[in-house]
């Protein structure tokens, strides 16, 4: 077992405490890793799970399984239907959340100290024994296509359906996780139970809790919840490169205002000068009205109402996106002015102000993430998915502040390729055609 101590200022529930934290890393008798924080100040108790795979484990033709599957385990599970599940819950007063993303399933609970075992029994019942009643999955489809019918709508979700298509192919990351219409209509109750088995196993699984237990409690709470789940699933999709080129792809869509989603290859998590571009990226365009191109695209020239960028290092692949929004008459200048600023910063780097700016602001918010029970679960179990150690809360502020000026100089020039960049534009752009 590893202990640490972290000196931060969390929140639990609604009581704020400033005190040392300890985080608790510690094998359950049934084996399954656990990291902790026990806090017995009020009688609750947050539970986060993650399990890697996620909807890339989608069965070829199956797409939209998993998050199918996701959706219906809290519609009924034992000898309770949909209704009877619901009551259980609320009278034990537990909230539970249950969500499929691209590489992971989430599973968080939360209860009162007092209900602990009984909303534990009911939760076990939803991940071992979900019933997934034919009325239930009718319904909960039904909503699914609704929400793909909206999607293919909305201009956004055009531009980034688009986007992912033509950058990753048949790659699970080059379709939406929801599916279609058609593979969501096919899918079976045997299709759900088969991705129900493939996504809910012990080897890919990364647990944590923050609240009112015990290290000997909830070693026996997590053996007991998920010690029957599948030892094993299938294999991890292969990582897949960015297979997008330089260039702009127009789809016309009769709106007054287009949409825009751009970007190129990205940077992994674990990469050395990962702080370096995590830096770069907050004062090229994810820093709010403090960012590059919110002062040139917006505050200088008005063309839009808002711009950002985003670094996304997905388990498989890794991209650097962004977005703007803009009338038709004047997206081709948007375009045109975030293209100058990626060169601008590819090309210059940035000043010392800015550097110094930066830091103080990625520092700053950081202790503003742990406030309450729940968010520290989440973020335990995020970095124990991602590898991280658990000491990096601790040195995470001291990893930005390392990075020095020459650090984002030399690496802007190597992540930032204004050439690369592609756009697919939503709407019907004045000035744009679709290139090669």
């Amino acid at each position: 077992m590893r202990r640490l101590f972290l000196s931060l200022c969390f929140v639990f529930g609604a009581t704020t405490a400033s005190a040392a934290i300890e985080i608790e890393e510690f094998t359950s008798p049934g084996g399954i890793d656990v990291w902790m924080v026990e806090e017995d100040s009020i009688p609750f108790t947050a539970l986060e799970i993650r399990i890697r795979g996620g909807s890339a484990l989608d069965a070829p033709g199956k797409r939209g399984a998993t998050n199918l599957m996701m959706a219906l385990i809290e519609e009924g599970a034992g000898d309770m239907d949909a209704q009877a599940f619901q009551t259980a819950r609320e009278n034990l007063a537990a909230s539970y959340g249950f969500r499929a993303f691209d590489d992971t399933i989430s599973i968080s609970a939360e209860f009162l100290t007092e209900n602990r075992d009984e909303a534990v029994a009911l939760l076990r019942e939803a991940l071992v024994n979900p019933r997934f009643d034919q009325s239930a999955i009718d319904r909960v489809r039904a909503q699914i296509i609704s929400g793909i019918n909206s999607d293919a709508k909305n201009p956004n979700r055009i531009a980034g359906s688009a986007f992912d298509a033509a950058a990753f192919g048949d790659h699970p990351y080059g379709s939406s996780q929801d599916g279609t219409i058609e593979s969501v209509n096919a899918l079976t109750r045997e299709d759900i139970l088969d991705a129900h088995e493939a996504a809910l196993t012990r080897d890919r699984m990364f647990v944590s809790a923050v609240g009112d237990i015990t290290q000997e409690e909830l070693g026996a709470l997590v053996d007991d919840l998920l010690g029957d789940l599948p030892e094993s699933g299938p294999a991890l999709p292969e990582y897949v490169d960015f297979g997008l080129g330089p260039g702009i792809t127009v789809i016309d869509y009769e709106t007054p205002q287009s949409v825009a989603l751009f970007g190129h290859k990205g940077i992994k998590r674990d990469d050395d000068d990962f702080f370096a571009a995590y830096i770069i990226n907050h004062v090229l365009g994810a820093g709010g009205f403090e960012s590059r191109l919110t002062t040139e695209v917006r505050e200088k020239r008005g063309l839009t109402y808002g711009i950002g960028t985003y670094l996304i290092p997905k388990f498989h692949a890794e991209l650097y996106l962004g977005s703007v929004a803009s009338s038709n008459e004047t997206i081709a200048d948007a375009i045109e002015v975030t293209k100058a600023e990626w060169a601008r910063m590819a090309e210059e780097g940035m000043t010392a102000e800015e550097l110094a700016d930066a830091k103080k602001f990625i520092t700053g918010e950081y202790p503003l993430r742990f406030d309450g029970n729940a968010e520290i679960a989440s973020i335990l179990a995020g970095m124990q998915m991602t590898g991280l150690p658990s000491d990096y809360v601790i040195n995470r502020n001291g990893y930005v502040e390392e990075v020095t000026l020459d650090d984002i100089n030399r690496v802007a020039g190597e992540l930032l390729d204004p050439e690369a960049l592609h756009f697919v534009v939503v709407g019907q752009p004045v000035g744009l055609e679709t290139t090669e």
